[in-house]
């Protein structure tokens, strides 16, 4: 097959100038209100923005050139916050995609950044279990041109399913199929040589008007080119909902969260379980039951925190008792007594409560918000 690329690909795959592209574009529909006013990829898990677990992935890999694709609406917020990459030994490079018009063509205006190496592509909503360094060290030992993984899933027929041989090589990607090959769905993390960028070149949009990187990875298989797949051993969360963001909040406080108070806890309060409380947090007369997470600069007062709770700088709650919930900074939960529940709270939101209570509640609120329920 013809190339534009002449450079060794065998030596391309051994890692040479490996980098990698991290999608952090979009618009957030299904976590709407929340992302009309900030980024999904920044909504916080554990009080660190979802986005970043993805990149301290990526360098544990030993990969350090990243490119983020940004879009207009929320580029400069992600910019911001993640700065150049330094906080985590990278050095990331941003790049503008003007509108979302599918996974390939993030990879084509990419190019440039990319140039002829290879790279991971990694969807910067997704958390999954585990490191990459295995997937990277597959991808090069068996000088494949795209390495895709997979995750067994109950509802198959509503993701890109593949389907593969004992081997693990993959014959055919399809979309959302009504009768699906297998229950392996697509997940969102995917390494390429740079023979991807050839594939990309030969497809034409989708009927939605996008350019499917699934169509391109079915180029290369069709072109004889060699592409594999492996399972993930745990577990993978497309955060891109409000109830699969409330589970990887779960799974990360069950599995990472370690026990540290850096605040201050008066006599009358009990923290029970693995807590972290951060620096000029107080916390008065309160039960924190963990596993949850408290931020820095926060007053919580009169309080009980049920486990699987992150709770981000600078909040204020007085008279409050909620459980397996997110609440972002700067947010204040007043006078509710009440428990709430599976509950995602933006920035900058004020709830309060007049005399009258109701047995229940659930939220799911943008930032900037204020409810007062009477």
């Amino acid at each position: 097959m013809a190339s534009q690329f002449t450079e060794d690909v065998d030596a391309i795959r051994q890692g040479k100038r490996m980098k990698a592209l991290i999608l952090s574009g979009g618009k957030g529909t299904r976590l709407r209100p929340l992302t009309y006013t900030g980024a999904k990829q920044l909504v916080p898990v554990a009080n660190k923005p979802i986005l970043w677990y993805g990149i301290e992935a990526i360098v544990q890999a030993g990969i350090t050139d990243i490119g983020i694709i940004i879009s207009p609406e929320t580029g400069e917020e992600i910019q911001e916050k993640t700065e150049d990459g330094s906080q985590f030994g990278a050095n990331i490079t941003y790049i503008a995609q003007e509108e979302p018009l599918g996974l390939a063509h993030a990879v084509k205006i990419a190019q440039p950044f990319l140039g002829n190496s290879p790279f991971v592509m990694y969807l910067g909503d997704n958390l999954v279990e585990g490191e990459l360094t295995g997937f990277l060290q597959a991808f090069q030992t068996q000088r494949l041109d795209s390495l895709i993984l997979l995750c067994p899933v109950s509802n198959p027929s509503a993701f890109g399913v593949a389907k593969v041989d004992e081997q693990g090589t993959v014959s055919d990607l399809l979309e959302k199929p009504q009768d699906p090959p297998s229950n392996l769905a697509l997940v969102g993390i995917y390494f390429f040589t740079p023979r991807i960028h050839d594939a990309i070149a030969h497809i034409e949009p989708s009927a939605r008007g996008e350019l499917e990187i699934t169509d391109a990875i079915q180029w290369l298989i069709d072109n004889k080119q060699p592409v594999g797949s492996r399972q993930l051993p745990g577990w993978w969360l497309d955060t891109g909902k409000k109830d699969d963001l409330l589970e990887a909040n779960r799974i990360i406080l069950d599995t990472k969260l370690e026990i540290k108070v850096s605040g201050e806890v008066d006599e009358d309060s009990e923290l029970i379980g693995r807590v972290t409380i951060g620096e000029g947090t107080r916390i008065i007369n309160s039960t924190i039951r963990g596993p949850a997470i408290i931020g820095s600069n926060c007053v919580l007062e009169n309080c009980f925190i049920g486990p699987y709770t992150s709770i981000a700088d600078e909040a204020i709650l007085r008279e409050a008792d909620l459980e397996h919930s997110v609440i972002l900074r700067e947010s204040k939960v007043l006078q509710i007594q009440q428990r709430i529940v599976d509950s995602l709270i933006g920035e900058r939101v004020e709830l309060k409560m007049a005399p009258k209570r109701p047995k229940a509640m659930r939220f799911l609120l943008g930032d900037d918000s204020q409810v007062e329920l009477t």
